[in-house]
C-alpha cells in the first residue's frame, strides 16, 4: 500500500472528517491516529498489515490536516488536547462504534490517550508512542534540562508571530526539517515527504498548529466548548485499559520516558518497550513492530 485512497468522509462533532478505511467491515475496529507534522500516510504499512489480519482499519485526518474540514467558519481553530480527544470521541459516535482499539503517536497518540483515560468504555486497548501523552498545562512553564529545551525550539518559535509567519510562508521546508531532526536515522525520500506534505495545505493548518503550541504552555485560552474536558485532563487521569507503550532511542523530540514515573499513570495491564533505532514517527519507520503491538492487544481483547 503506497497511497491511502479512496478517502471517505463523515460529519463528526464540529468536523467533516476525511478518513481512509481498509479491511473487512465487520473486523475488529482499529483507529490509527497520526501526529504533527505528518498525515495518514504514516500508516500505509501498518494499515496494510492490520487489514490483512482481518481488522477494520480507520485512519482519519486530524483537524487542520488533509481533507478534514470544520463545518462552521465560526468554530475556534483550537489545537488543544481536549479538542483532539473530543474529535476522536465524536468520530467513534459518527461511525457507530461502541468501542475500538486506539493507536497513535504525537498529536494522534494524545487524542487516543485522552479517550482511553476519560472514556475507557470506548477503548478496547491502547498503543501509545511516547507513553502517557496527556499534557499537564499547569506545569508547562517548568523548565526541562537544557538538552530537552533545545529539542523544543520549534514550540517556542510558534509562540511568536514571527513563528506563525514562518510556518505560513514555508510550511514544507519547516516541516521537512522537523522530520529530519526528529527521526535522524530514517532515510525517507522526497516523494514520501511530499505525499504527506500535501496535508499541510489545509486552510486551517497554521491556525490549529499555532494554537496547539501556545495553549499547551498556557499562553492562550482554549475553546470554551472543551473547558470541562481540559479540567478533567488537568488532574492527569490514569489510563486503565490494556496498553502497550513505546519509546524510540533516536527520537529527536522526546527521550525515553521515566518508566517509574509513568508506571503510576497506568492502572491497567501495560507493557512498555524501548525501540532501538526509531525516531519520532514510529509507525512509518517500523510499521511491522507497531502493527504487531496492535494485533497483540486486538487478539487478547
Amino acid at each position: 500500500m503506497t497511497a491511502m485512497q479512496p478517502l471517505q468522509s463523515i460529519r463528526a462533532g464540529v468536523l467533516d472528517v476525511a478518513y481512509f478505511e481498509a479491511g473487512p467491515a465487520h473486523g475488529k475496529p482499529v483507529l490509527l491516529m497520526h501526529g504533527f507534522p505528518y498525515d495518514i500516510h504514516a500508516y500505509t504499512g501498518v494499515a496494510a498489515l492490520l487489514a490483512a489480519q482481518g481488522c477494520r482499519v480507520i485512519v482519519p485526518f486530524l483537524r487542520g490536516f488533509g481533507d478534514t474540514r470544520f463545518l462552521d467558519a465560526a468554530t475556534p481553530r483550537s489545537g488543544e488536547q481536549a479538542a483532539l480527544g473530543a474529535d476522536l470521541l465524536a468520530l467513534l459516535d459518527a461511525l457507530a462504534l461502541p468501542c475500538a482499539l486506539l493507536a497513535g503517536y504525537d498529536w494522534g497518540g494524545r487524542a487516543a490517550c485522552v479517550v482511553a483515560a476519560l472514556w475507557p468504555e470506548r477503548c478496547t486497548g491502547l498503543v501509545s508512542y511516547n507513553s502517557y501523552n496527556i499534557q499537564h498545562v499547569a506545569s508547562a512553564m517548568r523548565p526541562l534540562s537544557p538538552d530537552s529545551e533545545r529539542r523544543l525550539w520549534y514550540q517556542y518559535y510558534f509562540h511568536s508571530e514571527r513563528g506563525r509567519a514562518g510556518l505560513a510562508a514555508d510550511r514544507r521546508s519547516l516541516c521537512k526539517l522537523l522530520w529530519q531532526t526528529w527521526s535522524p536515522t530514517w532515510a525517507f525520500d522526497d516523494a514520501t515527504f511530499e505525499r504527506s506534505a500535501a496535508a499541510f495545505d489545509n486552510p486551517d493548518f497554521v491556525d490549529v498548529v499555532i494554537h496547539s503550541y501556545r495553549h499547551r504552555f498556557g499562553l492562550v485560552a482554549g475553546d470554551p466548548a472543551y473547558a470541562a474536558i481540559e479540567q478533567r485532563l488537568a488532574a492527569q487521569p490514569p489510563i486503565g485499559v490494556p496498553t502497550i507503550t513505546f519509546d524510540g532511542t533516536d527520537d529527536g523530540v522526546r527521550p525515553p520516558a521515566d518508566a517509574a514515573q509513568d508506571e503510576l499513570r497506568f492502572t491497567g495491564p501495560r507493557s512498555h518497550r524501548i525501540v532501538p533505532g526509531v525516531g519520532h514517527n514510529m509507525p512509518q519507520e517500523n510499521p511491522r513492530l507497531f502493527a504487531d503491538a496492535v494485533l497483540e492487544l486486538a487478539n487478547g481483547a
